[in-house]
């Protein structure tokens, strides 16, 4: 006889305590309001403090915990003070979304030493530092946990018009870093995936269209779908019932681009 429920599906994250970084805006706040509904502790991390707050107060408002965690990506010593005040404040995390990015919006001749470092370490090193850390703290507890890096489809789709270069090979990058370190701790029974999404409204993407125009026309649905319609996707790589699912990156683009 099985000892699972019919059907083996649960969104209950009572028991687990989530670091959303990104969380001050775009699919990091939805993220982030997500999971503290489904009953997680939720720290909240991103460099704009003031959003942060705000949306402490409208979790908190709900019945959930939280705590705002400044951090910095493309800062090593703030992602590792960030863990250890997650620790303290929370607990052990048991569940990261690595949600923080940046585009960089520029031709790959015309970018900046500071640009290229700051984008390469906000959407990949930094990921990884901040990936390695709380799998650590994991394996020294012998706890399991669930990890979601958001890729992008630019990972998979770029044209010579998007000057966006750097984006497009971090973000792939991070889809290669999520299948490796999906083998590398399936042993400690720590699941790590990614989601890439397509356009979704967004503040970067919203900044995106104010320079190249509406592009709604041109994609086959005609509409860009909001935050709330990627809740189901990031539930099941984060519930307990995703158990077997590892190393995958789910392409959720609502049939924008090419396959």
């Amino acid at each position: 006889m099985s000892s699972y429920e019919t059907p083996n599906f649960s969104i209950d994250l009572s028991d687990q305590v989530a670091l959303v970084t990104g969380a001050s805006s775009g699919l990091g706040y939805r993220f982030a309001k997500v999971l503290a509904k489904c009953g997680a502790k939720v720290a909240l991390s991103a460099r704009r403090i003031d959003k942060l707050e705000a949306l402490k107060k409208e979790i908190e408002s709900d019945g959930g915990i939280c705590a705002v965690v400044p951090i910095d990506m493309s800062d090593r010593v703030s992602i590792r003070e960030a863990v250890v005040s997650v620790e303290e404040q929370l607990g052990t995390i048991t569940t990261l979304v690595n949600n923080a990015g940046m585009p960089d919006a520029q031709w790959a001749v015309k970018q900046s030493d500071e640009l290229i470092d700051t984008v390469m370490g906000t959407n990949l090193t930094g990921p990884y530092i901040l990936s390695c850390e709380v799998a650590r703290k994991l394996m020294q507890e012998k706890l399991p946990g669930r990890m979601v890096n958001i890729a992008s489809m630019a990972a998979f789709n770029t044209t010579s018009q998007s000057a966006a270069p750097l984006y497009s090979i971090t973000k792939k990058a991070l889809v290669r870093m999520t299948e490796a370190l999906a083998v590398e701790w399936a042993g400690r029974n720590i699941n790590v995936n990614a989601i890439a999404p397509g356009f979704f409204s967004s503040e970067m993407t919203d900044g995106m269209l104010e320079r190249i125009g509406d592009i709604t026309p041109t994609l086959n649905r005609k509409r860009i779908p909001t935050a709330e319609q990627m809740d189901s996707t990031l539930l099941f790589l984060l519930s307990p019932s995703s158990e077997c699912v590892t190393g995958t990156c789910i392409k959720i683009d609502d049939g924008q681009m090419s396959r």
